[in-house]
């Protein structure tokens, strides 16, 4: 019996199942997608921007105020065209799908999904508002951090609510994502050690490290890099978490087209990703070379619904 090699159409499925599960910063901000719509990388294109309303008090002498509706849009320009491509041998493409997705599709996946998060947590460029204590003892320069508390309190969070209360931010749909260190100094305290709440998906399952405090769902993220104990030129010498509402960021994505002359590749969307998976035989190395990619971009909708998370260590 002829052995049966494996399709664009089921590389792209069980990648697309990987890619959905494994993302986290991609999981927490404000989506937007269309599957109709065939773009390519340095396009730019408008995105509706959620309507925002004023609860007023009402008047029955005035009568109702009514709020202009009218959805506002916003610029995204799909800069960001991640690529996994790897080669693979024809027994490699007679596998099930799952021994050629646990050998090779995952890894690849996982890969595009922390690329996905770090380009989501680099509009932490965008945002003002801090909060984090300068320990007594820190190098003695002036920061400019705002609050009481240290980022290794959880009470820290209090003072980022209170910044996004001021800004009228509402109290639902509000994260705070740390990085490894963070995390170990925040369930070390008592209230998050009895902590047990569960995720929407796998991946948020597995990042989500305490249940809802001071107003924010706790996540916990590797791509939030922590200060080296001896840090050289160019190493991080703070770790700068960020707490904020699902509508402070967004992530753009859309489709992208099948490349002319493709004989074996295929678009396929889900849940508001897509992906591109397209596979070819190289002839002159004699071995085929599986891609996969998508198209998107990011943009901070509202930097004042973020609050950065910061601080130096006590020397």
């Amino acid at each position: 019996m002829a052995n049966t090699f494996l399709t664009p159409d089921t590389i792209a499925r069980r990648a697309l199942a990987t890619l959905y599960e494994t993302t986290h910063m991609a999981q927490l901000v404000y989506r937007d997608y269309e599957a109709d719509f065939a773009g390519r990388v340095g396009d730019t294109i408008t995105v509706r921007k959620p309507a925002v309303f004023t609860a007023n008090e009402f008047n029955r002498a005035t009568g109702i105020v009514p709020q202009n509706a009218t959805e506002s849009g916003f610029p995204v320009v799909l800069n960001h065209l991640p690529d996994v491509s790897f080669t693979v041998t024809t027994e490699q493409l007679t596998l099930e799908i799952n021994d050629f997705g646990e050998q090779l599709l995952d890894p690849a996946m996982e890969a595009m999904a922390q690329k996905i998060d770090r380009d989501i947590l680099a509009l932490r460029d965008d945002i003002t508002q801090e909060v984090g204590a300068v320990p007594e003892n820190a190098d003695g320069e002036d920061h400019n951090y705002g609050g009481e508390y240290p980022w290794s309190d959880s009470r820290v969070l209090i003072e980022a609510g209170a910044l996004l209360d001021t800004q009228n931010v509402p109290p639902s749909d509000r994260y705070v994502v740390v990085g490894p260190r963070t995390k170990a100094r925040w369930v070390a305290e008592k209230a998050w050690r009895y902590a047990d709440h569960r995720g929407s998906t796998l991946g948020l399952t597995e990042a989500q490290f305490g249940a809802r405090v001071s107003g924010f769902d706790p996540f916990m993220t590797q791509n939030i890099a922590g200060p080296a104990s001896n840090p050289t030129t160019g190493q991080p010498t703070t770790e700068v978490d960020v707490a904020f509402h699902k509508t402070a960021f967004a992530l753009v994505t859309r489709t992208l087209e099948v490349p002319p002359g493709a004989q074996d590749a295929t678009i396929m969307n889900y849940k508001g990703f897509a992906l591109r998976v397209v596979y070819d035989y190289d002839i002159k190395y004699k071995q085929t070379v599986v891609s996969v990619d998508c198209l998107y971009g990011t943009k901070t909708l509202d930097p004042n619904r973020a609050v950065l998370i910061k601080g130096a260590d006590a020397a």
